[in-house]
């Protein structure tokens, strides 16, 4: 099987708009101060609908700050980020953000850190304690309702950060290095859940990563992105069969030929 790759400057924008549910046009990003920093420069992607993407690239690239522009959290200069159909200029009810640190507040359960952002909502006490028990057995938290933040693994508090985005039922959901804190062998492990997952809801995903095994295991394509200013350099298409295991899918000899492609792109070898 021939590696998949696309030129992202050749590449031509979907013809199918309805297809897309993320685009990113041409976007470039500056930090002022006392000297101006460009973060990003003319940066162009697009996601389909219920697609897995990883946003690939080294450290200080801008992956983060651009994932933060397409949820709305920060502004960008030039160019046009569009969700769902919609410009993106401020947080989208329709997607979800997890980050790298699961932020729950501790004086609130399992349970309780899940119900937070529909009770600001105003979501209806039984319609939420509904949700709250299908998200608790989908999350593979069954047991851990009553339990305290202190009371979890890094892993079992990164899930319930997921399940507060998925929980709100949003279409598109950006994951900011989710698991880059944890370590190796319970990434591993919330890879594997987080796919599991990502098969029974089907959402747009973008995920920030630094692992290049990360993307490959989880993504319908990576996006590779430049040293600062960062821009998308490639688009790679990890054409592996779904649905995927850890054992599997790594013991494939196309697994390990795109680890060792995109490994190249990077200079890690």
């Amino acid at each position: 099987m021939a590696l998949e790759i696309e030129n992202p400057i050749n590449r031509q924008l979907s013809s199918d708009p309805m297809d897309v549910a993320v685009s990113i046009v041409g976007v470039s990003k500056y930090f002022g101060g006392a000297k101006v920093v460009k973060a990003l420069e003319d940066v162009s992607a697009e996601i389909r609908d219920q697609e897995f993407v990883a946003l690939l690239g080294p450290s200080g690239c801008g992956k983060s700050t651009l994932l933060r522009i397409v949820g709305g959290l920060i502004p960008h200069e030039g160019g046009e980020v569009v969700v769902l159909g919609k410009g993106v200029v401020e947080p989208m009810d329709d997607v979800g953000i997890v980050f790298q640190t699961a932020n729950l507040l501790s004086w609130r359960t399992v349970e309780g850190n899940l119900r937070l952002g529909e009770e600001v909502r105003g979501q209806s006490a039984k319609t939420l304690s509904n949700r709250v028990a299908t998200m608790v057995d989908l999350l593979g938290l069954s047991g851990f309702e009553k339990h305290y933040p202190h009371e979890l693994s890094g892993g079992m508090q990164q899930r319930v950060a997921i399940g507060q985005a998925l929980i709100r039922n949003p279409r598109v959901m950006l994951m900011d290095e989710p698991f880059g804190a944890l370590d190796a062998l319970t990434r591993d492990h919330l890879n594997v859940e987080l796919l599991r997952i990502w098969e029974a809801e089907r959402k747009t995903v973008l995920l920030v990563t630094h692992s290049i095994i990360e993307a490959v295991f989880l993504s319908d394509r990576v996006l590779v992105m430049s040293e600062r200013p960062g821009s998308i350099v490639e688009d790679v298409t990890i054409d592996l069969p779904r649905p995927r295991d850890a054992r599997g899918t790594r013991e494939m000899s196309q697994f390990n030929e795109y680890i060792l492609h995109l490994s190249k792109i990077l200079g890690v070898i």
